[in-house]
């Protein structure tokens, strides 16, 4: 088993930043970054493969977010740039082996962190 702790979220105004960072308890092929607002579905927003850096993001965060790794701590990292209130979410770290172009999908992971809020202000 992976047990995943995120840290990071907090409140920022429209045009702020934050860095989200998510621990594993060991290696995982993959690892991401999904969000899920009251009342909408929870969204895939970024993935990375932890050994060759291979990253996939939701078209709604391309240009202002980056996910990054550092593959001897089992760590990931989301920063968000140029955040906006439609932003506002939990965000859920995740670890599993998802096909590249099925990254995005929860249903490709099968451990979850307990989720950090994340809310932007306009």
């Amino acid at each position: 088993q992976v047990q995943l702790v995120e840290s990071g979220g907090g409140s920022v105004q429209a045009g702020g930043s934050l860095r989200l960072s998510c621990i594993g308890s060991k290696y995982s092929n993959c690892m991401g970054w999904f969000r899920q607002a009251p009342g909408k579905e929870r969204e895939g927003v970024a993935s990375i493969y932890l050994e060759s850096g291979i990253t996939n993001y939701a078209d709604s965060v391309k240009g202002r977010f980056t996910i990054s790794r550092d593959k001897a701590k089992n760590t990931v990292y989301l920063q968000m740039n140029s955040l906006k209130p439609e932003d506002t979410a939990v965000y859920y770290c995740a670890a599993g082996t998802p096909l590249p172009l099925e990254s995005l999908r929860s249903s490709e992971y099968n451990y979850w962190g307990q989720g950090t809020q994340v809310t932007v202000s306009s």
